[in-house]
C-alpha cells in the first residue's frame, strides 16, 4: 500500500494539525506551553503543490508562514501503542501551515473557532513524498524556511515538546487515522508574515544525506 502514499494529497482524507509542539514557538506568540498536543485539523481542500501558488483571501492582507514536518500514515491507527505507531508511518513529506494570524487572533479573543484561519484554500502547501527509510525518528531533522532569501525559521525536531510516535498514539485514541492521512507535527520559532509576490523556500535536512527543498510563491493578486 505504500507505494499509493506518493499521491498521498488525493487520497488524504483528513490533515491534522498539532500546534505549540516547540516551546520557543509557543512563547512567541505569548502561548502557554501545553501539557498534551493540541490538535487541529485543515480539509484536503488545503493542500497545494509547487509550482501552484499560495493565494491569500482577497480580504486579506497578509499570513503567517509555518513550516512543519509532515507525516503520512500507511495503515489504519486506533488507540495504537507508541511502537505500534511508528510502524504505522508510511512516509514524509515538507509542509507548510499558512495561517491567517489577525483572523485567528480575532476569532480566539471571541471564543470562536478558528477553522478559518488555518483551513482555507491553499493554506497546506506540501512537497513531495519521502519515503519513510530517509528519516530517522532516533535522529532529528533540520527545518528551515526563508521568505524573499532571508531566513526566518531555522529548527530542530529534537525540540518537539512531543515526538512523532507520542503524537500518533494520542491523536490515535480519539481519531482513527487511515492509510494517506497527513499530521502536520508543528514549527519551531520565527514565524512571520507574507504578502502578496513574496517567495518562500522551505527545506529538510537530515541523515542519510537527506537534502529537499521546496519553493512556492504567494500569488501577486
Amino acid at each position: 500500500m505504500a507505494g499509493t502514499l506518493k499521491n498521498f494529497r488525493s487520497i488524504c482524507k483528513k490533515i491534522i494539525c498539532i500546534g505549540r509542539n516547540y516551546s520557543e514557538h509557543a512563547s512567541e506568540l505569548g502561548n502557554t506551553v501545553p501539557t498534551k498536543p493540541m490538535i487541529f485539523m485543515k480539509p484536503p481542500s488545503a493542500f497545494v503543490a509547487p509550482p501552484n501558488e499560495i493565494q491569500i483571501p482577497s480580504e486579506w492582507d497578509e499570513l503567517h508562514h509555518e513550516v512543519e514536518l509532515g507525516v503520512i500514515i500507511d495503515q489504519q491507527c486506533r488507540n495504537v501503542s507508541k511502537e505500534q505507531a511508528e510502524k504505522s508511518i508510511g512516509g514524509y513529506c515538507l509542509a507548510l501551515d499558512m495561517t491567517g494570524r489577525k483572523i485567528q487572533d480575532q476569532l480566539k479573543k471571541q471564543g470562536h473557532p478558528w477553522l478559518l484561519a488555518k483551513g482555507f484554500d491553499t493554506s497546506c502547501p506540501c512537497g513531495d513524498f519521502i519515503d519513510k527509510n530517509q528519516i530517522s525518528l532516533s535522529s532529528s531533522v533540520n527545518i528551515w524556511l526563508s521568505v524573499n532569501g532571508k531566513m526566518r525559521q531555522n529548527g530542530h525536531t529534537r525540540d518537539m515538546i512531543f515526538s512523532v510516535p507520542d503524537l500518533i498514539a494520542y491523536i490515535s485514541k480519539y481519531i482513527t487515522l487511515e492509510h494517506g492521512d497527513l499530521i502536520l507535527t508543528g514549527t519551531p520559532a520565527g514565524v512571520g508574515a507574507v504578502k502578496r509576490g513574496d517567495q518562500i523556500e522551505a527545506g529538510l535536512n537530515g541523515d542519510n544525506n537527506l537534502k529537499y527543498a521546496m519553493k512556492i510563491n504567494v500569488a501577486s493578486k
